[in-house]
């Protein structure tokens, strides 16, 4: 370390608040100062997991610790494609297999951001390879129930990128409006925060303050390139589908999309977004079958969109879907959004126009109804 970085590092020392998270964190960094790192994101990342990812790899630069910005499913939503691309974001896809032929004996930890591990195919493999999770960043409800050094839950803020630019202001990194890999960060970060706030509508104080910082550094022009993306024609398909498929009571509209390519698996969250805006609509939810050609797996995959108040998505999507054989949620939510995937198991496979797939279908079409049933109105006609 050169007399310059240190002195440098000295002076951050002394400017975080005691025992605040950015002091932690400053610390913890410290203790593995020249370590390699996998930064572990949710298997199909959002604009959040992206940036927030990005940003923790340029903090951890300072430290001289190398990451990897790896997911394990794919990016399909058209804006996370378009982020990736314009503001080269250095993420990567890591399948199971592929994760299974790397040296793991490369890295001394990981990290997740934007999860708490529940959300990534890769979890069950670094908990065999007893791969320390050296912290946890997130903004959801806790559940996080794996062992770790350093972890920073804060579900009162509606943005990750958030946290992330609160710690880069509180000096863990020091943003270059002349750097290009700055500006794209900076750029990125402001997505993540617009992204999970519906455009701000649901910001609240921490993500006003860091929009408001991440405005001198940011691009307009990149993001506005990043937002103008347009929806490819399958994802007007599936949203087709779903207007087609919906049957609303009580306000909450059902919609079960079918199969989709794993490619296409971001249309889901896309068509609760365009069935909640319907007219005396306040909740929606769409689901349909996934199968990933690669894992040779299929997830029954679904997203909940909710304008009540009084509707926690979280706990809905919690009681209704409840937990795996080895205690862990089916699925879970924040405010106004929610999601779940439930593994098709041993009923996997066959010709989506086979009897059987049709069969199958229904069976898990009307078993999901039925659990959302007892939870939107038990009293009433079934979904």
């Amino acid at each position: 370390m050169t007399d310059g970085t240190a002195l440098e590092m000295r002076a951050m020392d002394s400017a975080f608040s005691p025992g605040s998270p950015t002091e932690a964190l400053h610390a913890t960094l410290e203790r593995h100062r020249g370590e390699r790192f996998l930064i572990v994101m949710q298997d199909f990342p959002d604009p959040d997991a992206l940036s927030s990812g990005w940003a923790f790899k340029l903090i951890a630069q300072r430290y001289r610790i190398e990451c990897e910005l790896i997911y394990a499913g794919t990016l399909s939503h058209q804006e996370n494609i378009a982020l990736v691309k314009l503001t080269n974001l250095p993420a990567q896809r890591w399948t199971t297999q592929t994760f299974k032929n790397k040296d793991l004996s490369l890295y001394s930890g990981c990290i997740f951001i934007d999860s708490q591990g529940a959300t990534s195919q890769l979890t069950a493999l670094i908990l065999e390879a007893e791969l320390p999770i050296v912290a946890i960043i997130d903004h959801h409800n806790g559940h996080n129930e794996l062992p770790v050094e350093f972890l920073d839950l804060r579900p009162h803020i509606r943005a990750t990128a958030a946290i992330l630019t609160q710690y880069i202001q509180a000096g863990l990194l020091e943003l270059d409006p002349d750097s290009p890999k700055h500006t794209q960060c900076a750029t990125a970060l402001m997505h993540g925060i617009r992204s999970d706030t519906q455009n701000l509508t649901q910001a609240r104080e921490d993500e006003f303050l860091a929009a408001a910082y991440l405005s001198r550094f940011y691009d307009a022009q990149l993001l506005n390139a990043v937002l103008r993306t347009a929806r490819s024609k399958r994802v007007m398909d599936v949203i087709e589908r779903a207007l087609s498929n919906r049957v609303v009571q009580n306000n909450f509209s059902v919609a079960g999309v079918v199969y989709l390519r794993y490619e296409d698996r971001d249309a889901i969250p896309q068509a609760a977004d365009f069935l909640v805006t319907e007219e005396n609509v306040h909740t929606a939810l769409v689901y349909g079958i996934v199968r990933d050609e690669d894992e040779d797996v299929e997830l029954v995959v679904g997203s909940l969109r909710t304008n009540k108040l009084t509707l926690d998505p979280d706990e809905f999507i919690k009681e209704a879907f409840g937990k795996d054989s080895q205690g862990r949620f089916f699925g879970g939510g924040r405010d106004k959004a929610g999601g779940f995937e439930i593994p098709v198991g041993f009923l996997s496979g066959s010709n989506e126009q086979s009897d059987y797939a049709r069969l199958k279908w229904e069976v898990f079409d009307a078993r999901i109804k039925q659990k959302l049933q007892e939870l939107v109105n038990p009293s009433d006609n079934p979904l």
